[in-house]
């Protein structure tokens, strides 16, 4: 079993990745159910699509924090790190579709005497 962590934004992914037939439990339950959005479960087996080994390994994730699509992409960097974990060869094919880079953005903090982190209020000269 090998396991690795994915993280963007405010979401933590653990993932353990295991030989098996290709099932994808997110926090026990199929990731199908747990992400209901089409656009989302292509991002999440996009990995194992792209290496075509698809219904070779079984994923078990614990994910927290963050949103639905901040812990997709938190998913997909953990399956995208325990993939190349498990074979050094994998790296370059990932490595171009850029699924090993962590997305450091992060909402910026509410600064005093603003409304919002960079939004003003109306300035009036006079």
């Amino acid at each position: 079993m090998i396991n690795a962590i994915g993280r963007r934004k405010a979401a933590v992914a653990r993932v353990y990745l295991k030989k098996g037939e290709g099932k994808i439990l997110v926090n026990g339950k199929d990731y199908k159910e747990y992400f209901p959005q089409a656009h989302i479960q292509q991002k999440v087996a996009s990995p194992f699509r792209l290496l075509e080994i698809e219904n070779i390994y079984d994923l078990n994730v614990n994910v927290r924090g963050g949103g639905f699509k901040g812990q997709a992409e938190a998913l997909l960097l953990g399956v995208a790190r325990a993939l190349v974990k498990l074979n050094e060869e994998f790296r370059p094919a990932l490595k171009a579709q850029k699924m090993l880079t962590r997305d450091a953005r992060v909402v910026e903090r509410k600064k005093y005497g603003k409304p919002k982190a960079r939004k003003s209020f109306q300035f009036s000269k006079r």
